[in-house]
């Protein structure tokens, strides 16, 4: 009985839990298009725009008023707190669906249903150092961050393409 759930397909689940999964995938993924949003209205997706905001604006003289001051540990510390917890639950979910999923190889699909769970360590840990070691480390930031969120919307995007047009 373990066995042949296991080996089920999305496009085989019930139409009820199909409906479910898509409006689940739906609000998660308006949930990380506000987060994308909001990392623009806050850092431009530039990595200047980046490290501005962690490592504070550059003033020229005593009598410039800094747009942003360092953050200091303990934002820094509730900020990656939050989003390590925050996006290894939603992969863990997001994840879990896409193993039912008909539309991908093995190998491609385990490192899209790994993949992101290092990423999260590195751009959380990367930020800690931009902030408190080199700047530089903005870029390995970008990089991981880039694969998080390039392997939610694949995944996402498999998920829902399974569940709307595959049929048995």
């Amino acid at each position: 009985m373990a066995n042949e759930i296991m080996n089920l397909k999305l496009y085989q689940f019930p139409k009820q839990l199909k409906k479910m999964i898509a409006a689940l995938l739906i609000s998660l993924t308006f949930g990380v298009l506000i987060g994308l949003g909001f990392l623009y209205y806050t850092t431009s997706y530039s990595t200047k725009g980046a490290i501005e905001r962690y490592n504070g604006s550059q003033v020229s003289d005593e009598f410039d008023i800094a747009e942003n001051y360092p953050k200091p540990v303990s934002e820094i510390f509730i900020t990656t707190h939050n989003h390590i917890i925050a996006f290894t639950l939603i992969f863990t979910v997001v994840c879990s669906i896409f193993y039912f999923s008909s539309l991908m190889n093995n190998g491609l699909k385990t490192f899209l249903m790994i993949e992101p769970f290092v990423s999260i360590i590195i751009s959380f840990g990367s930020l800690w150092l931009m902030r408190f070691v080199n700047s530089n480390f903005v870029y390995l930031m970008a990089f991981s961050s880039t694969l998080i969120y390039l392997s939610f919307f694949v995944m996402v995007s498999l998920i829902l393409i399974e569940i709307f047009f595959k049929r048995s």
